[in-house]
Protein backbone atom coordinates (compact mmCIF):
# COMPACT_ATOMS: atom_id res chain seq x y z
CA UNK A 1 0.00 0.00 0.00
CA UNK A 2 1.29 3.65 -0.98
CA UNK A 3 0.73 6.50 1.15
CA UNK A 4 -0.15 10.19 -0.50
CA UNK A 5 1.86 13.19 0.52
CA UNK A 6 -1.64 14.49 2.32
CA UNK A 7 -3.28 11.41 3.00
CA UNK A 8 -2.99 7.37 3.84
CA UNK A 9 -4.48 4.71 1.69
CA UNK A 10 -6.96 2.65 3.36
CA UNK A 11 -7.19 -1.24 2.80
CA UNK A 12 -11.29 -2.24 1.43
CA UNK A 13 -12.94 -4.78 1.20
CA UNK A 14 -13.04 -7.02 -1.82
CA UNK A 15 -17.07 -5.70 -2.47
CA UNK A 16 -15.72 -1.88 -2.19
CA UNK A 17 -13.22 -2.44 -4.58
CA UNK A 18 -15.76 -3.99 -6.85
CA UNK A 19 -18.25 -0.92 -6.07
CA UNK A 20 -15.15 1.81 -6.83
CA UNK A 21 -14.56 0.14 -9.91
CA UNK A 22 -18.00 -0.29 -10.82
CA UNK A 23 -18.78 3.62 -10.59
CA UNK A 24 -14.99 5.32 -10.06
CA UNK A 25 -16.12 9.10 -10.39
CA UNK A 26 -17.84 11.21 -7.58
CA UNK A 27 -20.77 12.54 -9.15
CA UNK A 28 -21.55 8.85 -9.97
CA UNK A 29 -22.17 8.38 -6.36
CA UNK A 30 -23.32 11.58 -4.90
CA UNK A 31 -25.82 11.13 -2.22
CA UNK A 32 -27.83 13.78 -0.47
CA UNK A 33 -28.93 14.31 2.87
CA UNK A 34 -31.64 17.48 3.46
CA UNK A 35 -33.09 18.07 7.39
CA UNK A 36 -33.94 20.97 9.22
CA UNK A 37 -32.22 21.49 12.55
CA UNK A 38 -33.65 22.69 15.94
CA UNK A 39 -31.30 25.48 16.51
CA UNK A 40 -33.28 27.07 18.69
CA UNK A 41 -30.87 26.35 22.23
CA UNK A 42 -28.24 27.91 19.80
CA UNK A 43 -30.00 31.04 19.08
CA UNK A 44 -30.33 31.88 23.23
CA UNK A 45 -26.69 30.74 23.59
CA UNK A 46 -25.35 32.80 20.49
CA UNK A 47 -27.61 36.01 22.27
CA UNK A 48 -25.93 35.25 25.75
CA UNK A 49 -22.30 35.42 23.96
CA UNK A 50 -22.83 38.36 22.16
CA UNK A 51 -23.64 40.11 25.45
CA UNK A 52 -20.50 38.65 26.83
CA UNK A 53 -18.87 40.54 24.09
CA UNK A 54 -18.25 37.46 22.18
CA UNK A 55 -18.13 37.78 17.97
CA UNK A 56 -19.41 34.28 17.16
CA UNK A 57 -21.37 33.51 14.42
CA UNK A 58 -23.73 31.04 13.24
CA UNK A 59 -21.07 29.93 10.97
CA UNK A 60 -18.47 29.59 13.20
CA UNK A 61 -21.08 27.22 15.50
CA UNK A 62 -21.68 24.92 12.23
CA UNK A 63 -17.63 24.74 12.03
CA UNK A 64 -16.89 23.84 15.37
CA UNK A 65 -19.81 21.53 15.31
CA UNK A 66 -18.78 19.74 11.64
CA UNK A 67 -15.31 19.71 12.95
CA UNK A 68 -15.94 17.57 16.44
CA UNK A 69 -18.25 14.97 14.10
CA UNK A 70 -15.49 15.03 11.71
CA UNK A 71 -12.69 14.11 14.41
CA UNK A 72 -14.89 11.46 15.95
CA UNK A 73 -16.15 9.85 12.61
CA UNK A 74 -13.11 9.53 10.78
CA UNK A 75 -14.52 8.10 7.51
CA UNK A 76 -15.77 11.47 6.92
CA UNK A 77 -12.78 12.62 6.60
CA UNK A 78 -11.96 10.10 3.66
CA UNK A 79 -11.69 10.19 -0.49
CA UNK A 80 -11.56 8.22 -4.00
CA UNK A 81 -8.79 8.88 -5.96
CA UNK A 82 -7.42 6.84 -8.34
CA UNK A 83 -10.09 3.57 -7.93
CA UNK A 84 -7.84 3.70 -3.99
CA UNK A 85 -9.51 4.84 -0.74
CA UNK A 86 -7.18 7.62 1.47
CA UNK A 87 -7.70 9.29 4.55
CA UNK A 88 -6.69 12.73 4.66
CA UNK A 89 -3.65 12.87 7.22
CA UNK A 90 -5.96 16.40 8.78
CA UNK A 91 -8.78 17.88 8.96
CA UNK A 92 -9.38 20.41 7.14
CA UNK A 93 -12.46 22.57 6.81
CA UNK A 94 -12.81 25.09 3.84
CA UNK A 95 -15.36 27.78 2.27
CA UNK A 96 -15.16 30.61 -0.68
CA UNK A 97 -15.57 34.23 0.53
CA UNK A 98 -16.29 37.43 -0.36
CA UNK A 99 -14.23 40.27 -0.59
CA UNK A 100 -16.96 42.47 0.01
CA UNK A 101 -20.84 42.01 -0.60
CA UNK A 102 -20.91 43.16 -3.99
CA UNK A 103 -21.89 41.33 -7.48
CA UNK A 104 -18.68 42.73 -8.89
CA UNK A 105 -16.45 41.41 -5.35
CA UNK A 106 -13.89 38.80 -5.82
CA UNK A 107 -14.15 35.42 -4.07
CA UNK A 108 -11.16 33.46 -2.54
CA UNK A 109 -10.84 30.21 -1.42
CA UNK A 110 -9.62 30.03 2.73
CA UNK A 111 -8.94 26.67 4.68
CA UNK A 112 -8.93 25.98 8.41
CA UNK A 113 -6.87 23.32 9.42
CA UNK A 114 -8.34 22.36 12.91
CA UNK A 115 -6.84 19.92 15.23
CA UNK A 116 -7.92 18.13 18.86
CA UNK A 117 -7.49 21.11 21.36
CA UNK A 118 -9.60 23.12 18.89
CA UNK A 119 -13.13 24.65 20.06
CA UNK A 120 -15.11 27.17 18.75
CA UNK A 121 -13.42 29.96 20.43
CA UNK A 122 -10.32 28.77 18.73
CA UNK A 123 -11.87 28.39 15.11
CA UNK A 124 -13.39 31.54 15.21
CA UNK A 125 -10.02 33.21 15.83
CA UNK A 126 -8.30 30.80 12.47
CA UNK A 127 -11.18 32.02 10.74
CA UNK A 128 -11.34 35.66 11.51
CA UNK A 129 -7.52 36.19 10.91
CA UNK A 130 -7.90 34.18 7.63
CA UNK A 131 -10.13 36.77 6.70
CA UNK A 132 -7.86 39.74 7.94
CA UNK A 133 -5.20 38.79 5.60
CA UNK A 134 -7.22 38.16 2.75
CA UNK A 135 -9.18 41.66 2.83
CA UNK A 136 -6.12 43.38 3.69
CA UNK A 137 -4.71 45.92 1.21
CA UNK A 138 -1.88 44.46 1.36
CA UNK A 139 -2.25 40.85 1.62
CA UNK A 140 -0.48 38.57 -0.55
CA UNK A 141 -2.12 35.47 -1.77
CA UNK A 142 -0.83 31.95 -1.58
CA UNK A 143 -1.42 28.77 -2.54
CA UNK A 144 -3.87 28.23 -5.19
CA UNK A 145 -5.51 31.54 -4.57
CA UNK A 146 -2.39 32.73 -6.49
CA UNK A 147 -1.90 30.21 -8.96
CA UNK A 148 -5.41 30.76 -10.21
CA UNK A 149 -4.57 34.35 -10.96
CA UNK A 150 -2.16 33.40 -13.34
CA UNK A 151 -3.68 30.22 -14.93
CA UNK A 152 -6.91 31.86 -15.05
CA UNK A 153 -5.46 34.69 -17.46
CA UNK A 154 -3.54 32.26 -20.03
CA UNK A 155 -5.45 31.73 -23.72
CA UNK A 156 -6.97 28.60 -24.13
CA UNK A 157 -4.77 27.12 -25.86
CA UNK A 158 -1.99 27.20 -23.11
CA UNK A 159 -4.28 26.95 -20.35
CA UNK A 160 -6.30 24.15 -21.07
CA UNK A 161 -3.69 21.54 -21.46
CA UNK A 162 -2.39 22.54 -18.44
CA UNK A 163 -5.28 21.71 -16.45
CA UNK A 164 -5.65 18.76 -18.10
CA UNK A 165 -1.96 18.09 -16.63
CA UNK A 166 -2.79 19.53 -13.13
CA UNK A 167 -5.78 16.73 -12.85
CA UNK A 168 -3.86 13.71 -13.90
CA UNK A 169 -0.94 14.91 -11.40
CA UNK A 170 -3.82 15.85 -8.82
CA UNK A 171 -5.33 11.81 -9.18
CA UNK A 172 -1.93 10.21 -8.89
CA UNK A 173 -1.36 12.88 -5.57
CA UNK A 174 1.60 14.30 -7.45
CA UNK A 175 0.33 18.16 -6.90
CA UNK A 176 3.16 20.40 -5.60
CA UNK A 177 1.69 21.75 -2.04
CA UNK A 178 1.61 25.42 -3.83
CA UNK A 179 -1.62 24.46 -6.20
CA UNK A 180 -3.15 22.08 -3.35
CA UNK A 181 -2.84 24.49 -0.10
CA UNK A 182 -5.66 27.21 0.52
CA UNK A 183 -7.30 24.95 -2.24
CA UNK A 184 -10.84 23.95 -1.24
CA UNK A 185 -10.96 20.82 -3.57
CA UNK A 186 -7.89 19.65 -1.50
CA UNK A 187 -10.11 19.42 2.31
CA UNK A 188 -12.57 17.23 4.05
CA UNK A 189 -15.30 19.33 3.58
CA UNK A 190 -16.58 22.47 1.75
CA UNK A 191 -18.86 24.31 3.90
CA UNK A 192 -20.98 26.76 2.06
CA UNK A 193 -23.11 29.72 4.50
CA UNK A 194 -26.25 30.26 2.66
CA UNK A 195 -27.77 31.55 5.16
CA UNK A 196 -25.72 35.05 4.94
CA UNK A 197 -27.18 35.98 2.24
CA UNK A 198 -30.58 34.96 3.03
CA UNK A 199 -31.02 31.78 1.38
CA UNK A 200 -31.84 28.19 1.63
CA UNK A 201 -29.47 25.16 1.95
CA UNK A 202 -29.39 23.65 -1.60
CA UNK A 203 -27.95 20.60 -3.51
CA UNK A 204 -24.28 21.09 -4.71
CA UNK A 205 -22.67 18.61 -6.55
CA UNK A 206 -19.12 17.12 -5.74
CA UNK A 207 -16.07 17.75 -8.33
CA UNK A 208 -13.99 14.26 -9.02
CA UNK A 209 -10.85 16.70 -8.92
CA UNK A 210 -9.27 16.61 -5.72
CA UNK A 211 -9.92 14.82 -2.44
CA UNK A 212 -12.77 16.75 -0.72
CA UNK A 213 -15.87 13.87 -0.45
CA UNK A 214 -18.48 16.09 0.83
CA UNK A 215 -19.96 19.60 0.69
CA UNK A 216 -22.35 21.12 3.10
CA UNK A 217 -25.08 24.15 2.79
CA UNK A 218 -26.23 25.73 6.03
CA UNK A 219 -29.38 27.54 5.39
CA UNK A 220 -30.99 31.01 6.42
CA UNK A 221 -32.68 30.20 10.40
CA UNK A 222 -36.13 30.88 10.72
CA UNK A 223 -39.12 30.49 12.97
CA UNK A 224 -41.60 27.38 12.20
CA UNK A 225 -44.37 25.87 13.83
CA UNK A 226 -43.84 22.00 15.25
CA UNK A 227 -45.86 19.71 17.80
CA UNK A 228 -43.78 19.20 20.59
CA UNK A 229 -43.72 15.93 22.53
CA UNK A 230 -46.57 16.87 24.27
CA UNK A 231 -48.89 17.66 21.11
CA UNK A 232 -48.66 21.30 21.40
CA UNK A 233 -47.82 23.46 18.75
CA UNK A 234 -44.88 25.94 19.38
CA UNK A 235 -42.58 28.34 17.58
CA UNK A 236 -39.02 27.10 17.27
CA UNK A 237 -36.21 28.39 15.46
CA UNK A 238 -35.19 25.96 12.30
CA UNK A 239 -32.45 25.80 9.64
CA UNK A 240 -32.52 23.99 6.82
CA UNK A 241 -28.75 21.93 6.36
CA UNK A 242 -27.97 19.65 3.30
CA UNK A 243 -25.03 17.92 2.85
CA UNK A 244 -23.46 16.39 -0.52
CA UNK A 245 -21.30 13.14 0.38
CA UNK A 246 -19.35 10.15 -2.18
CA UNK A 247 -21.26 6.99 -1.01
CA UNK A 248 -18.34 4.95 -1.19
CA UNK A 249 -16.64 6.39 1.90
CA UNK A 250 -19.02 5.15 4.58
CA UNK A 251 -22.29 3.88 4.46
CA UNK A 252 -25.92 5.46 4.97
CA UNK A 253 -25.94 4.64 8.78
CA UNK A 254 -23.01 5.91 9.03
CA UNK A 255 -23.81 8.71 7.36
CA UNK A 256 -27.65 9.42 9.01
CA UNK A 257 -25.55 9.08 12.51
CA UNK A 258 -23.16 11.82 11.66
CA UNK A 259 -25.64 14.37 10.89
CA UNK A 260 -27.55 13.09 13.93
CA UNK A 261 -24.34 14.29 16.12
CA UNK A 262 -24.02 18.00 14.13
CA UNK A 263 -27.65 18.37 15.40
CA UNK A 264 -27.19 16.74 18.46
CA UNK A 265 -24.46 19.83 19.40
CA UNK A 266 -25.89 22.27 17.90
CA UNK A 267 -29.09 21.48 20.45
CA UNK A 268 -26.90 21.10 23.41
CA UNK A 269 -24.26 24.43 22.13
CA UNK A 270 -22.39 24.12 25.23
CA UNK A 271 -20.73 21.26 23.54
CA UNK A 272 -19.22 23.72 21.25
CA UNK A 273 -16.70 24.73 24.47
CA UNK A 274 -14.81 21.67 24.21
CA UNK A 275 -11.82 20.70 22.40
CA UNK A 276 -13.13 18.71 19.66
CA UNK A 277 -11.32 15.55 21.30
CA UNK A 278 -13.80 15.26 23.88
CA UNK A 279 -16.11 12.21 23.11
CA UNK A 280 -19.64 13.20 22.20
CA UNK A 281 -21.91 11.57 24.90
Amino acid sequence: MRDRRDARRVEVSALMQCCIDLKPTRKENEVYIDRKIDVTELVKYMEDCRKDGKKYTYFHAFMAAIAKVIYHRPKLNRFISNRHMYEHKEILLSFVAKMTLDDKAEEMMLVIPVNGDDNMDTIAAKIAKKVENLRSAKADKEGANSAVDVLGKLPNLIRVPIFAVIKLLGKYGLLPASLTSNNIYFTSMIISNLGSIRCGAIYHNLADFGTCSSLTSIGEIGDEIIVNEKGKQEVRKVCEFGVTLDERIADGFYFAKSVGMIEQILQDPSLLNDPLSKPIE
